[in-house]
């Protein structure tokens, strides 16, 4: 198949990673790519968001399919635009995307589909927003609609740091028209993992459980990050509680979209909170009584969960994308390995926050079977590679346990080296600690 994938970070690089695997020869861009896409595929220089240059390059190119990686051109109708032209594309149409462009549609898209998930309501004045915190408790979360770069959702934990949240967004302005509306939201308790289901707009395959790392600092300390590193699979997520998920969980969503007129097809992400007696840290439950409830959706491929899910499929990745893209999914097109996988962010010093660009990045070299270098903010110059991002590199390893898997990356790891180059030192630690 010729296909074109979109996007330019680590997601992307492991999309054309796995198809590049597949026992068909096919023919794969990127646009943009990056330096490490170019490896495995043909770097095209248009822009993700760049809805018209793309669909012009597909009307020129006529690909067999085209896979979306980033939520903003979802969001932006890059699906609608391609479909238009006759092209299957993996990913929502934006009607569809607006489970993740807008977490109020989110909300009440569970809650007529009677999903578990935390209290939350909408507002669009500061003052009503403040009034209403009393009823949520503390912890309370504070989250701007819109889309927000992964910036857009505060945990407050006094009433103060809600107020100002509330503040920050409805009255400086903050997010922009992201956050023209914000949710007030109850706070879950437990541990947190992410499901991705690969759906085709009526069913939907499960893909393996992962859980990703957010925070910069080990021990889950500090301010946000887009991740830090992930693994699969993770054990809160017991093969018990599959059956819900798919059948309380990402089936009510897709039949409640489908009754708004809303084929949903591409990557369907759960972000899921699982409160049990084993899961830390362990509070009360949810208002909704469920013991697993949704934080949130995502439209697409999660990052960095994609660069630790992928390498555990076999198969054909490319049918299975293209059986969902156009409403033709089966069970048996998602085939997956018995192995696990730990993924590690390389970053920046500085990320979240500033930090410099153009670092020569040395190490990349070797040939190892059981780790993948996934490129998240790279390019070439000058001959070599150099950092051009806050997340520069996703180092995967794999193996027969998770501490194998783990072991692997740190390993390969500490063979690359640039200026600055931070990364944690305690991935998966959640799953060894059980």
């Amino acid at each position: 198949m010729k296909i074109l994938v979109v996007g330019g970070g680590g997601r992307e690089h492991a999309i054309a990673w796995r198809l590049a695997q597949d026992e068909e020869r096919h023919e794969i861009f990127c646009a943009p790519g990056n330096a490490g896409t170019a490896a495995v595929a043909k770097n095209v220089a248009i822009g993700a968001e760049d809805v018209d240059g793309i669909s012009k390059w597909a009307r020129e190119n006529s690909p067999d399919l085209v896979v979306v990686g980033p939520e903003a051109p979802l969001v932006k109708g890059l699906v609608d635009a391609l479909l238009s032209l006759g092209i299957p594309a993996f990913g929502p149409v934006a009607a569809g995307a607006r489970m993740e462009g807008s977490k109020r549609f989110a909300k009440e898209v569970m809650k007529a589909a009677g999903v578990p998930t935390g209290m939350a309501e909408t507002f669009t004045d500061a003052a009503k927003a403040k009034a209403a915190l009393p009823a949520f408790g503390l912890p309370v979360v504070i989250k701007a609609d819109g889309l927000a770069a992964g910036k857009g959702v505060i945990v407050a934990e006094t009433k103060e740091q809600a107020e100002a949240a509330i503040d920050d967004m409805l009255v400086g302005g903050r997010f922009g028209a992201a956050g023209a509306e914000v949710l007030v939201e109850e706070f879950l308790h437990g541990e947190e993992c992410s499901i991705l289901a690969m759906v085709d707009g009526e069913n939907a395959v499960l893909l393996p459980s992962s859980q990703d790392h957010k925070r910069i600092f080990d021990g889950d300390k500090g301010p946000n990050t887009g991740g830090m590193g992930a693994y699969s699979p993770a054990p809160v997520v017991t093969t018990d509680r599959l059956p819900f998920i798919k059948e309380k969980i990402i089936l009510p969503v897709v039949r409640e979209l489908r009754r708004r007129g809303v084929a949903y097809r591409g990557i369907l992400y759960a972000g899921l909170m699982v409160n049990d007696a084993d899961s830390n840290p362990h509070g009360p439950l949810a208002k909704s009584g469920s013991t697993v409830n949704v934080v949130e959706f995502n439209a697409r491929f999660g990052d960095p969960e994609t660069e630790a899910v992928l390498p555990r499929l076999g198969g054909s990745f490319a049918t299975a994308l293209l059986h969902a893209a156009t409403g033709a999914l089966r069970d048996e097109d998602i085939v997956v390995s018995d192995e696990a996988a730990a993924t590690v962010i390389a970053s920046s010093g500085g990320y979240p926050g500033s930090y410099e660009k153009g670092r020569s990045i040395s190490g990349l070299e070797g040939d190892d079977p059981n780790t993948i270098v996934f490129h998240c903010g790279t390019k070439a110059q000058d001959g070599g590679i150099v950092t051009s991002g806050g997340r520069v590199l996703s180092v995967t390893g794999r193996g027969a346990t998770l501490r194998e898997a783990v072991d692997r990356a740190y390993a390969r790891l500490g063979r690359i080296s640039f200026d600055g180059m931070f990364y944690r030192k305690d991935i998966a630690h959640r799953a060894f600690e059980r």
